[in-house]
């Protein structure tokens, strides 16, 4: 039995690069305006499941911060994120647990007397999206 030469294994895996390609999208989450520009914005991007799939800190420019996640499958998704003012790597608080520093999460979902359900952050990612943000301070 003859197998099929390299040339012809290749032409058959190209032709399900495209396939994987249409399958994956990018989601731009703009936040702003923040209250300035010190510090940085502190980013969790989780699934359906509370599973943290990335995290990273990001720039603050002229009162607002562009975030851009690449290659991100059809799904249900969440983010939360912290306006970390003093870059010290925490949500800082006054008494009674209050923020003082800018904080959100997606769906611009607010809770009473604490952060909103998960349920509330929830969205479904099925093409090229942006969404805009507004911290709560």
């Amino acid at each position: 039995m003859k197998l099929p030469g390299k040339a012809s294994i290749l032409f058959v895996l190209s032709l399900f690069g495209p396939l994987s390609a249409c399958c994956q999208y990018r989601l731009t989450i703009e936040i702003g305006p923040l209250k300035n520009d010190r510090g940085k914005i502190i980013f969790s991007f989780m699934d359906e499941n509370k599973n943290i799939i990335r995290q990273l800190n990001a720039i603050i420019e002229d009162g607002k911060c562009s975030i851009t996640l690449d290659s991100l499958k059809a799904g249900k998704y969440a983010f939360r994120y912290i306006h970390d003012d003093n870059n010290n790597d925490k949500l800082d608080t006054k008494l009674l647990f209050i923020p003082r520093e800018g904080y959100g999460f997606s769906n611009n979902a607010k809770g009473k007397f604490g952060p909103p359900a998960f349920e509330d952050t929830i969205f479904e990612l099925v093409k090229n999206d942006t969404v805009v943000c507004e911290p709560v301070y």
